[in-house]
């Protein structure tokens, strides 16, 4: 299982955390805060119980979760099965528009063959997506705007009429 970023706005600032105050306030459990103190998490001193001060925490987890990020590239969709910013298959993607100056760019990945999602506002297309075929696809209608109502209804089979 992928490793999840942390959120490190919940670490207070001006407070000191033990290991156990640290992993309950994260919601991980207790060696994951130690394999960040070997990754480079100082505590305040070597002493036992280990005390972590909250900006320091809060650096570290910020610079953490920056150095994971990967942004994507003109013309290139993030694939998460490659886990990689990938470039569509064939130079062609489709745009499904879900307002009327935005929606949904939706390609298929050139390395594996898995669909891959981008938003993008209408105006941005020829900048982001630069040499690559564009087209423009109706979006699915909603499940609230069906004309017929759904067969599958409980109502009525009750004794109660």
């Amino acid at each position: 299982m992928p490793a999840r970023r942390v959120n490190p706005n919940r670490v207070k600032m001006h407070r000191t955390y033990s290991v156990p105050e640290l992993a309950g306030c994260l919601e991980v459990h207790k060696n994951t805060v130690r394999h960040w103190q070997q990754a480079g998490l100082e505590p305040i001193d070597k002493v036992r119980p280990l005390l972590f001060h909250g900006e320091t925490v809060r650096r570290f987890l910020t610079a953490r979760n920056r150095d994971r990020k990967q942004s994507c590239g003109l013309g290139q969709m993030y694939c998460l099965r490659c886990r990689a910013p990938r470039e569509p298959a064939l130079g062609m993607v489709d745009y499904v528009a879900l307002k009327a100056t935005s929606g949904n760019l939706r390609g298929i990945c050139d390395t594996c063959g898995t669909v891959m999602h981008r938003s993008a506002r209408r105006d941005d297309l020829g900048r982001i997506m630069p040499g690559l075929t564009v087209q423009f696809v109706e979006a699915p209608e909603r499940l609230s705007g069906r004309g017929s109502p759904s067969l599958n209804c409980d109502f009525g089979k009750r004794g109660d009429k």
